[in-house]
This record gives structure tokens, sequence and C-alpha cells, in this order.
């Protein structure tokens, strides 16, 4: 395996990780409003108002802090992966997911690798992804790669920031905050998943708008993400959501267009207040990945650098 390919391998991971992450729970941060003027609204609005019943399950899901969590992404060309496993949120997120990559440009490089499938440990300073015998063969012997969030953030410029922000708070109640801020949101009626009735909901939202509102960036940062936005082709897309008769999410999706393609992420949740924890692996078994990076010869705020 070339440099080049442990780079590849790591830069991969380090995206594909980070959306594991984000998509099984997605993004919290400011919700926009206070939690005072949202229950005034609540009151004053009637009982089977979409508005009032969303407000009531975000609150009851970000209350229960973890869950059991089955979640599949698909974002063009590039990747398609299936993960579950059990989260919490109660401090950005924590837990541990197992990643299979099923499709695309990333499970080619996977493969490549030795495996297309992973265990992903997230703490609230960073997550570990363990590789295969055949990466870490190339890579010192190590089997874990730590990816620091203040490093993804320096490394990913605009969007790392973002990433690093969304992966220390993050709740599931993101998709409902995601609707309830959109201002486009409709009851679509009754259905059952997985065996309970839901309610399920939908709304379309503008992605940069919501960033500015759900996310602790500055001004500057929002212009360079939303920039990155407009490159990969990214502006709107459709929230739906399935609460069940605790006010608990149950299931979402979002979807959308990319230049690279279409992009869907579906999670399911089950099992509200499981324990979801994560033990940082052994050091001696642990490599950095910036400093993975510097012994492949690349660049740590780029990754960039030459095969070998």
């Amino acid at each position: 395996m070339k440099s080049r390919t442990v780079r590849r391998v790591g830069l991969s991971i380090a995206v594909a990780t980070a959306l594991a992450g984000v998509a099984a729970c997605g993004s919290s941060g400011s919700s926009g409003g206070s939690g005072k003027d949202d229950r005034a609204a609540g009151r004053s609005a009637t009982r089977v108002s979409p508005i009032a019943a969303l407000r009531s399950a975000e609150q009851s899901t970000d209350k229960a802090d973890s869950a059991k969590v089955e979640s599949s992404t698909v974002m063009g060309s590039l990747m398609s992966m299936d993960a579950k496993g059990n989260l919490g949120w109660s401090d950005g997120i924590t837990g541990t997911l197992t990643m299979t990559y099923t499709g695309g440009t990333v499970a080619d490089t996977m493969r490549a690798a030795g495996s297309t499938s992973m265990e992903a440990r997230y703490l609230p300073d960073a997550y570990y992804a363990k590789m295969g015998e055949k990466f870490a063969e190339q890579a010192g012997g190590k089997h874990w790669i730590k990816y620091d969030y203040d490093d993804l953030a320096k490394l990913g410029g605009s969007s790392g920031a973002y990433l690093k922000d969304q992966m220390q708070n993050s709740t599931p109640n993101q998709s409902v905050k995601l609707l309830l801020a959109s201002g486009d949101v409709k009851k679509v009626g009754t259905e059952s998943v997985r065996g309970q009735k839901t309610t399920h909901y939908s709304g379309t939202v503008n992605v940069a708008d919501l960033a500015s509102k759900n996310s602790n960036l500055t001004a500057s940062q929002l212009a360079g993400l939303k920039k990155q936005l407009t490159a990969a082709g990214v502006s709107t897309e459709q929230v739906d959501i399935w609460v069940n008769a605790q006010d608990l999410l149950v299931k979402k999706i979002e979807k959308g267009e990319m230049s690279s393609g279409h992009y869907t992420q579906t999670a399911y949740y089950s099992d509200y207040g499981v324990k979801a924890d994560a033990t940082v692996p052994p050091a001696s078994d642990t490599e950095d990945f910036t400093a993975l990076l510097k012994k492949q010869g690349g660049d740590a705020a780029s990754g960039s650098g030459s095969s070998s």
C-alpha cells in the first residue's frame, strides 16, 4: 500500500466516520430561540398543531440522552454506508458504532485497505476508527486512528469547523429543530414504523440558512461554509421524521442533491436510555491522524503529499 493510499484511506475514514455520527444524531448548537419562548408559543397553539407537536418531540428526545441507532447513508458516487450501535448525546456524541461501507469510492478505498467494515468510538473531544491488519501493516502496526475534532476543524476549513461543532453539540432531535426552524412543516399522517404507531411530519430546509441558526460558527466560517456548500451543489434538503406516542423520534430521513449525485440519510431510533459509552483505545495501538499524515509525507493542514 503506497503512502498516498494510506493518506486517502485516513481522509476517507475521517469524513465517513464523522458523517456517520452526524447522520445518526443530527446536530444541535443554538436552537435559534429560547426554550421559554418556544414553550409559550406551544401553549398558544392547538394540540394538533404540527409546530406544538414537534416542540414536544424535540424536548422529549433531547431529555432521553441516549438510544440504539441504525442508520444508512448514500452520497452519490462517493459513499454508501450502514451503521449501528448505541449513542449518547448528553455531552456531544459518545458511544460506539459498527460501520459497513457498501458502495462508492469510499468503499473501494476501504477495500484496498483490507476491510469494508470497522468500529468507531465517539468521545467528547475526538473519535477513533479501528482499521484492519492490512492498513496496520502500513501504519506502524497500529490499528486505531484518532481524529481530534480540533485537527479536523483545521483540516477542513469552514466545513471542518462546522463538522467539529456538529460532533460536539449533537442530539437526534436536530431533525425536529430543522423542521421547526424552516417554517415549512406539515403533518403527513399516521404510519407504522417497525411496529410502532407514529406521526409523520415533513418539510424542506435551506442547508446554509440552517447552519447559521444551529451552530456556533463565526461569520467568516459561515461564509466559507456557504461557499463550500454551493460548490458541492447543496442548497435545500427534504426532512421527514416519525414521532411515536411518547413524543420520541423513531425515524428520520434527510435527502437532497449534490454535485456528485443524490444523497439520503436514514436513521432509526429505539431503546431510549440505553447505556452508551466508549473507552479510549490503548495508546500503544493508536496513531494520531495528523501524525500519520506527516509520517506518510502529507501536510496535516491539507492532507496533501507525494506518493512513495
